[in-house]
């Protein structure tokens, strides 16, 4: 059986493994945390990737505390099922949630392909397709903070920016990270598309509104920043060893 197998797994650790073990990590590695924005691998959510020599690969992941939010949860769990079963080689896949006050509900229902609803009997009366879009708009936000920021500080005018296409922006792994937030809604991401848009419409930030989107770009990516880091240290406190 080859298996990755670490209290606080890295992919730099992963990397020394081959095989399916190692494709299966590298598949987890596009599961994202929905409001961070970061992937599970690098966030260290997943503890455990074991993959039997008949494909068979189970997945463990343990969250920064026992109440963390059940939506994010879900999504989180029922992303990397679908992940690990796009593995070619994987001819099953269990995803387990650990130490969450919602673990049963989760997992089974991941594990039956009940969705959100059905997990939640009674409980819950949506899927979370909108909550998803609700924070790739965010990550779009947070996104443009980091392209425009390094445009700014070269003196960049509200006017250029409002201009400038994504074609003529300069390439950097930012530019490619907005790029992929914008297709996953569905919103303008080819060359010819504006740099600055509207992540609910698609529609051109006009000139005057510049100010404001850079703002409120800012605050967004601020937010994430800090949530990410009190995300972090929570998850080190609760499991490495003192």
């Amino acid at each position: 059986m080859t298996s990755i197998n670490n209290a606080l797994a890295s992919p730099a650790e992963v990397s020394t493994f081959a095989g399916l073990a190692s494709a299966v990590y590298t598949a987890l590695a596009a599961v994202r945390d929905p409001e961070l924005d970061e992937p599970i691998t690098t966030l260290e959510f997943v503890s455990s990737c074991t993959v039997s020599e008949e494909g068979q690969a189970q997945i463990r992941l343990r969250l920064p505390t026992y109440f963390c939010a059940p939506n994010f949860a879900f999504l989180m769990v029922a992303d990397a099922y679908d992940a690990v079963t796009a593995v070619p080689g994987v001819t099953a896949a269990e995803v387990i949630l650990d130490d969450h006050f919602a673990s049963d509900a989760i997992n089974a229902g991941v594990a039956a392909r009940a969705g959100f609803v059905g997990s939640f009997d009674g409980e819950a009366v949506d899927e979370l397709d909108e909550l998803r879009a609700t924070f790739l708009r965010k990550a779009v936000l947070a996104g443009t903070d980091l392209v425009c920021r390094p445009l700014v500080d070269a003196g960049l005018t509200p006017p250029e920016l409002a201009a400038l296409t994504l074609g003529a922006t300069p390439a950097s792994p930012a530019l490619d990270r907005l790029r992929h937030r914008r297709r996953d809604l569905a919103l303008p991401a080819d060359d010819a598309s504006f740099l600055l848009i509207d992540p609910a419409t698609g529609k051109r930030i006009p000139e005057s509104s510049v100010p404001l989107h850079l703002r409120r770009a800012r605050l967004t990516r601020t937010g994430i920043d800090a949530n990410t880091s009190i995300c972090s240290g929570m998850l080190k406190a609760r499991y490495q060893p003192t």
